[in-house]
This record gives C-alpha cells, sequence and structure tokens, in this order.
C-alpha cells in the first residue's frame, strides 16, 4: 500500500472543507480516461497548444534560443503520453540538434508508454525518462554544465493555488542555473461558455475520470465510496479566473477506509474539492514570475488566442 497516498487521502478527507489531490488521477484507468478527454470536442487545451507546437515548431526553437551545435537537456515534467513534445522532437531530430529528452511524470505507466512510442516514431531521439519528483530529478541536473530546457505544458501549473504556484515557481528557479530556459503551457482567461463544457463535457468521460479517484481509494485504500452517490460538478467564473472541479455527496451517507480504520461523513450536498484550475493573463503571471529569477522574453499563442506558450529565461538575481 502506498502510504503517502493514503496519508493525502485521510487529511484531504478529514479537512472541514474536504479535499482530493488531484495528482491522484492518474492510475492506469485514469491515464487512459485523460487521453479520452484530451480528443474531446470540448476540451479545448490539449489542441489549443498542440496548434502551437504544430504550426509555430520553429518559432518556438528560436524562442528557446536553441542552438544545433550546443548539447542541452530537454526536460518534460508530467510529460504524459507526449503527443506536443513529440512535435518539437521531430523538428530538432530533422535539425540535427544534439539533445537528450528527460521526460518526468509520477506514472511509471506513462513513462513507458511515451519511451515505446518515441523510440518507434524517432528513433534517433535520445530518451531517458525519470519516474518521481520533478525537483529531485532537476536538482541533479542542476549539477551539468550544459543547458536545462523545461517543458511544462498544458497549463498544469494552473493546477496549482496562486500561492503554491508562486512556491512552484521558486522551486524552479533554484533548481535551475543562469541561462537555462522554460516553456510555460499556460490556459488564457476566457468565457464562461467555452470553459466549463471542457470540465463537463457532454460525453460524461470528465466525470468518470473525476469519479474514478473514489474507485482508486476503494481498491486501493480498502474503502467503501459508492460512486452512484457522488456527481460530478465544476465551477467557474471569468472574474477570478478559475475553474474548480467538485464530486458532491447526493445524500447523507457515511463511508468507512477500512485501511486507516476510519469512517468519514457527507451531508447531502457537501464537496469535495478535487481540482483547481486556474487561468491567466500577463499580469496574473507576473505576479506569481515576481518573487524568482525568471523573466518573460517571449510568448507564442494558438490561432484562437486561447492558449500560451511562455518562454522563461533565468538571469542573474
Amino acid at each position: 500500500m502506498n502510504t503517502t497516498f493514503q496519508k493525502d487521502i485521510e487529511l484531504g478527507l478529514s479537512a472541514t472543507n474536504k479535499t482530493l489531490p488531484s495528482k491522484y488521477f492518474y492510475d492506469k484507468i485514469g491515464d487512459a480516461l485523460f487521453v479520452e478527454i484530451m480528443k474531446m470536442p470540448e476540451y479545448y487545451l490539449t489542441k489549443a497548444e498542440l496548434d502551437i507546437f504544430k504550426n509555430q515548431t520553429n518559432d518556438l526553437i528560436k524562442a528557446l534560443k536553441l542552438k544545433p551545435s550546443t548539447f542541452f537537456e530537454l526536460v518534460e515534467l508530467g510529460a504524459g503520453d507526449g503527443t506536443k513534445a513529440k512535435q518539437l522532437l521531430n523538428a530538432l531530430d530533422e535539425q540535427h540538434f544534439n539533445f537528450v529528452y528527460a521526460p518526468i511524470d509520477i506514472s511509471e505507466h506513462a513513462l513507458q508508454n511515451l519511451k515505446a512510442t518515441v523510440n518507434s516514431e524517432l528513433p534517433n531521439v535520445k530518451i531517458c525518462p525519470k519516474q518521481g519528483d520533478y525537483f529531485n530529478v532537476l536538482a541533479d541536473l542542476k549539477q551539468t554544465e550544459h543547458p536545462i530546457i523545461v517543458l511544462f505544458l498544458g497549463s498544469n501549473i494552473g493546477n496549482l493555488p496562486d500561492a503554491r504556484a508562486i512556491e512552484f515557481i521558486q522551486k524552479l528557479n533554484d533548481n535551475l542555473k543562469v541561462g537555462d530556459r522554460v516553456l510555460l503551457g499556460v490556459d488564457l482567461i476566457k468565457p464562461k461558455s467555452i470553459v466549463l463544457p471542457a470540465y463537463n463535457d457532454a460525453q460524461g468521460i470528465t466525470k468518470r475520470f473525476n469519479l474514478n479517484l473514489l474507485t482508486r481509494i476503494n481498491n486501493e485504500l480498502d474503502a467503501d465510496f459508492d460512486i452512484n452517490n457522488f456527481e460530478h460538478k465544476p465551477e467557474y467564473t471569468e472574474t477570478e479566473g478559475v475553474a474548480r472541479s467538485f464530486l458532491v455527496s447526493t445524500k447523507d451517507q457515511s463511508v468507512t477506509i477500512n485501511s486507516m480504520n476510519k469512517t468519514f461523513y457527507f451531508s447531502k450536498g457537501e464537496k469535495i474539492h478535487t481540482e483547481t484550475s486556474r487561468k491567466y493573463n500577463d499580469h496574473i503571471l507576473k505576479e506569481i514570475l515576481g518573487h524568482s529569477d525568471l523573466k518573460i522574453i517571449d510568448r507564442l499563442t494558438d490561432s484562437k488566442n486561447l492558449f500560451a506558450d511562455y518562454i522563461l529565461e533565468k538571469t542573474d538575481s
């Protein structure tokens, strides 16, 4: 049994306002469901960033200040299936850049699949996957003399509340050398009519994705959640620019988690907060970067201006 998983679940469900960490969405079933989510017509995020990677690949290479003659390590945080990164990898390979691709992910399953597809589709690209914590891996890489280019795509930073996003950026900054660069993908603030369907699709895939977390707790922690007694509910306000996902109890009920020897009580309408998805503009992002040495040096957006990839560079403090 994963004791960290148990501890995080116990902490979240014991809180006055119950929460479950979104990072635990991604088991084998969750990975597969998220691949389905990325293909949904309502889920614009992946398509918008892929638009940038497909149609502005050389602009990305130029913005990142990459040179074919200088060896660098291309590190992707939370790589998933690497769909977008492979567009960049292909262009770098065709133009004979000297680099190694180091995807980092919490999911060993996702990394195994990614390595297999890169080896098959891009046999000339050297891939060195690393499972685990982003910053442990980056701390090791910081000791090298060659440049590090970090990809943090998909607006994954938006899953963090602003205070934690600031901490994340500070940690990222601390694990990079002066001159290292970051390609940070962020979702832009936009109307509710576009955002909400992305988190509540007509086919109910996002609902299954969220409820799978309860199934995972049942399976791994010997719990008795009845997923039919919970519904998935996202919320978003354009003025705040933050989408939130909740699992809502449809009745008064109790759930026992046997591995903890604990019972948790839910009242009808009580929410479990499962995910935050912050949307950005230049002002918000600059505030989050403000306590670091990472400075914006370029910005690319998709053809519909839904999503932006910011290029950041670590400067002398």
